[in-house]
Order: structure tokens, then C-alpha cells, then sequence
């Protein structure tokens, strides 16, 4: 028996049943165990609940056709990893920044797209990049070695993420080192201003005391605003006295702290960013060539501090609140550090002028590609090197 006719059947012994006595019930069971096969419960539940007229479901309307796959897909796909693979949040704020240079770059769109694409929500788009979305699942290596010279000269911070003026600097070192943390090779300074977002990086050879101390003298001469605090973690490369000196020996000293032991917790703004601006790019390889430190350097003064500044969005963290076992974190809206520094009160408007004008002339997917050509040839150099040594 089908199951069209097993439901034409129950229907039809249903009636039946619900009109039966007791009694009559009894007999009626035995023949519906033994004409279906059914345990005598298990018919019992069958006709107790069974459904003789149900209401018809409502037809799904389906989607709106601008947001397909086809309509939409290729420049959202696109712009998504051009910017790096930001998730849905930040992607909706960027699309509009990016929507002039993606023209720029692949042509015209039209009218009904550019508009689909300014008021997609986000949840549409993580529908649409759920078949292309890649997951990191990396792991980096612990690099840092305590500096116990200046420990007690300097103070511990770490409510620093109330900082609402721009110049509060948090700062970390990304070692490129491979699967090895023998040896010298290259390490990159991580630095983020905690009120703007806005980041700076620079390569050094080693960690050595006195090159770290001028790549950070040549951030601050490339920041829009002045320096005002220095946060850094435990690492020696920090903790000296040739920083020491540099930050606190000046006219109007430069707040310099440090963060507990242990705890990377407190310097979380630049943990972050280690992921997002050095590790998503540069991922784990060995640079072990010093050859390769002008290159990075090279990268990092031009195009990677534009493409990340002007158009890469962040969100920052209003209130946290906890009850119970949950914690509720508020979280503004996405912004690119441009974008803050241009609302923000304590910036001189000379320098917003100067942001402004040089936006103008910028345009993202230009950026990147010229970002993936310097990237290539770091990776080849650092290949050649590997292959000649394992060779030898």
C-alpha cells in the first residue's frame, strides 16, 4: 500500500473511529494493526492525531530578484576580496566608499545594481557570500621576551581603551619567522591609535633597540596628529632605554605605559590589528632575507597605510554590559580612521584639508593592486632565498 492510499485509508477509518464507542473502537484497531502493519499504540496516536482538513501553506513570494547571485554577485564578490574579506558589517559601510574606483576599474554598472548594492542589508550579503566565504584557521608563535631593564619606570595601563583624543598609540611586534623562532629575520611594528583606528607599520631586521626606535620615530613624522601616549607590551624591544629617553626626555613627554604580563588582553586594539593588517596579508612564511626589510618598508609608507586608512572600516566598542552569563556588547557603527579623524573635534582643520585632497586622488582596487605586486615580489625573494639555502 502507497502512502496516498495508507492516507485514504486512515481518513476513511478515522471517521469511523471518532464515532465509535469504546468497544467498537477495540475491533476497529485490530483491523488497522493488521491491514497496516502498525503497533497497537503506534495506531493509536495515528488516529488521535490525525489531521482530516488542514489549512493550506501560505506560498513563499521568494526573493527579490536584484539581490541574486547573478545581478549582484560578481561586484559584491569582487569589492569583498579586493577589501580583504571583511565580514557583512563592515562590508555594507564599504561598499559605498568603493563603488567610484570599482567603476573606475571594471566599467559602468547599472543603475539598478549601484542601487541594490547601497541598500543591501547585511545578512543578504552573508547569503550571497556563504558559497565563497573562506575561513582562517592559522595560528601564530610567541615572540615576545620580557624586558626587565625599565619595568619599574614604567606604569602599567589598562583602562586605555576609554582614549577619545587622537595621538594614544598602542604598539606590538608580528614576527615573520616561519615554523622556527631561530636566527634572525624580519619583524614587523604594529602600531594603532586607539580613538581613530588609524595604523602605521613598519619593518625592522631583528629587534634590535636602536632600529625599532627609528622606525617608530618615522611613524610619528607620517601620523596626522601629534604623539600624546605610548602603550606597548613587556618585550624588550620597547621596554630600553633608547625609547625610554626618546618619549620622556622631550619638552611636553609623551605618556609612555606598558600592559601586565601575561595579559594580551590589554593591549587588544593592536592584537587585532595583528591578524587583520599583517597576518591576514603576509600570513606565516620566513623572511629571512634582509633584503627584504626596504621592500616591506617600501609597502608599508605608501600603499598599505593609504588602502588601510581611507578605506578599510572598524567598529569600536561603546558599552559592555553583563548579566548573568552573557556578556551584551554595543558596538558603533563602522567607520575608516579617515572618516574619524575628519569628525573628530582635536584634529586641526588644516590636516583634514590636506586628508580630504589627498582622498580625492585615491583609488582602492588601484591600491591593491599595486599592494599584490610588492607582495609577490617579497614572497619570490623570500622563496629564492629558502631554495637556495635548502639547495646548498
Amino acid at each position: 500500500m502507497g502512502p496516498r492510499s495508507k492516507r485514504e485509508y486512515v481518513e476513511a477509518v478515522f471517521v469511523r473511529y471518532k464515532r465509535a464507542s469504546r468497544k467498537e473502537k477495540k475491533g476497529i484497531l485490530d483491523e488497522f494493526c493488521a491491514i497496516l502493519d502498525y503497533h497497537r499504540k503506534h495506531a493509536i496516536r495515528v488516529l488521535r492525531n490525525f489531521r482530516r482538513f488542514t489549512k493550506p501553506q501560505k506560498k513563499k513570494t521568494g526573493r527579490c530578484p536584484l539581490y541574486d547571485a547573478d545581478g549582484i554577485g560578481i561586484p559584491l564578490k569582487r569589492i569583498w576580496l579586493a577589501a580583504n574579506l571583511p565580514c557583512s558589517k563592515r562590508l555594507k559601510v564599504i561598499l559605498p566608499l568603493w563603488l567610484p574606483g570599482y567603476v573606475e576599474q571594471f566599467g559602468t554598472l547599472p543603475l539598478e545594481t549601484v542601487k541594490a548594492l547601497k541598500r543591501i542589508s547585511p545578512a543578504t550579503i552573508d547569503r550571497l557570500l556563504r558559497p565563497v566565504r573562506i575561513r582562517y584557521t592559522q595560528s601564530g608563535r610567541f615572540t615576545t621576551k620580557p624586558g626587565t631593564l625599565l619595568r619599574k619606570h614604567i606604569p602599567i595601563l589598562t583602562n586605555q581603551w576609554n582614549e577619545s583624543r587622537p595621538g594614544y598609540l598602542e604598539a606590538d611586534t608580528v614576527a615573520h619567522c616561519g615554523q622556527s623562532t631561530s636566527g634572525i629575520f624580519a619583524f614587523t611594528i604594529d602600531l594603532v591609535d586607539i580613538a581613530t583606528g588609524w595604523t602605521e607599520q613598519r619593518a625592522v631586521w631583528g629587534k634590535g633597540e636602536t632600529a625599532v626606535l627609528e622606525q617608530i620615530r618615522d611613524v610619528e613624522r607620517s601620523l596626522p596628529f601629534d604623539l600624546l601616549g605610548f602603550d606597548c607590551d613587556n618585550g624588550s624591544e620597547f621596554l630600553n632605554h633608547h625609547l625610554y629617553r626618546y618619549l620622556t626626555g622631550r619638552r611636553r613627554p609623551v605618556a609612555f605605559t606598558r600592559s601586565r604580563a601575561y595579559h594580551k588582553d590589554d593591549n587588544a586594539h593592536i592584537e587585532q590589528k595583528n591578524w587583520t593588517h599583517v597576518r591576514q596579508w603576509l600570513g606565516y612564511e620566513r623572511f629571512d632575507h634582509p633584503g627584504v626589510i626596504p621592500l616591506l618598508n617600501d609597502l608599508y609608507r605608501t600603499e598599505w597605510r593609504l588602502f588601510h586608512n581611507f578605506f578599510c572600516p572598524s567598529v569600536k566598542l561603546i558599552s559592555k554590559e553583563r548579566i548573568g552569563s552573557r556578556t551584551i556588547r554595543c558596538h558603533d557603527v563602522p567607520k575608516t580612521p579617515y572618516q574619524r579623524i575628519m569628525q573628530s573635534p582635536h584634529i586641526e582643520p588644516s590636516v583634514k584639508k590636506d586628508l580630504s585632497r589627498k582622498l580625492e586622488d585615491l583609488n582602492p582596487f588601484v591600491l591593491r593592486k599595486a599592494m599584490e605586486k610588492k607582495l609577490h615580489k617579497i614572497s619570490q625573494l623570500c622563496y629564492n632565498n629558502t631554495h637556495q639555502r635548502v639547495t646548498i
